[in-house]
């Protein structure tokens, strides 16, 4: 069965009240370490790289992005807890490997990992590829179900009384490009998946509905369980880094409240998207120190 991204917890239905409460307090079990990550250690230079490779194969591949975002998440999970003591080509790439495997394995879809495994320069056995699954796992304490910020996007969208389904969900679309197109900046791990679920709500708003940020806001401010100060906080970086992004873009920005369709947005949603990765890309390649001129098997 494919894991459902919005309901991480077992027997989380209509937004329980003992299960939300389970949901905000576990949370920062599936949150990487901040501290864990400095300029100058091995783990930043893992990270870079290994974001570098996962989207050189999505990009290659075009496989679900949630696939993606969970390999990433599991990665920085996994390299905040684990003492890494080599930066060598071969780490990064196993590494790489088995956190697609197992997003592919919990999103239910096949991933072509062996072509995968060419395009990244080294060629794994399988036994190889199942022990670093396994130490993966150890390490996460078998949490793959992790709790993400779109763990939170439909309960904390229902403070907002929209009234309009089709708003709502377009509201929560944008709302999960700008999780996905942030992912990659290590400096949003200083905040909970629920308090960047709310920050990308409100940076939707202010772009689609940018007449009813005020009452967005003053509804995310009632919810018992955020802290309106790190809302706030983490808003301000998210907007600091969505025009960054539009700078590096078309104009070309979704608006419901424009004269221009659906459709016209929704293409102008998945253009700022795809070049908004592209970026990104280049600028993890500019960093990579480590290059195999052939494939090799380990």
């Amino acid at each position: 069965m494919e894991f459902d991204l919005e309901n991480p917890l077992t027997g989380f239905e209509q937004h329980h009240f003992d299960a939300v409460s389970t949901l905000f307090d576990t949370e920062s079990d599936h949150t990487p370490s901040f501290l864990a990550f400095k300029s100058t250690d091995v783990r930043f230079s893992l990270r870079r790289h290994s974001l570098f490779l996962i989207s050189q194969a999505q990009s290659s591949y075009k496989f679900d992005d949630y696939i993606a975002y969970f390999a990433v998440n599991y990665i920085d999970r996994f390299l905040s807890k684990q003492v890494v003591l080599e930066n060598k080509p071969w780490i990064v790439r196993i590494l790489v490997i088995a956190s697609l495997s197992l997003a592919a394995k919990m999103r239910n879809v096949n991933v072509p990992l062996p072509d995968i495994q060419k395009n990244v320069g080294l060629i794994f056995y399988a036994q190889s590829i199942h022990r670093m699954e396994s130490l993966i796992l150890t390490t996460l304490n078998w949490r793959l179900r992790s709790i993400t910020p779109f763990s939170f996007l439909q309960f904390i969208i229902s403070f907002f009384q929209l009234g309009d389904s089709s708003l709502t969900q377009s509201l929560k679309q944008r709302a999960s490009d700008i999780i996905f197109s942030t992912q990659y900046e290590i400096k949003l791990f200083e905040y909970k998946p629920s308090i960047l679920a709310a920050s990308a709500l409100l940076c939707a708003a202010d772009e689609l509905i940018p007449l009813h940020f005020s009452s967005c806001l003053a509804a995310i401010s009632e919810c018992q369980y955020l802290n309106k100060e790190e809302v706030m906080n983490n808003l301000a970086v998210m907007r600091e880094m969505r025009i960054e992004e539009r700078e590096s873009t078309v104009d070309a920005e979704p608006c419901l409240e424009c004269e221009r369709t659906s459709s016209q947005c929704e293409t102008a949603t998945n253009q700022d998207r795809d070049n908004i990765k592209k970026r990104r890309l280049s600028d993890l390649r500019d960093d990579q120190t480590f290059q195999i001129s052939h494939p090799q098997r380990c």
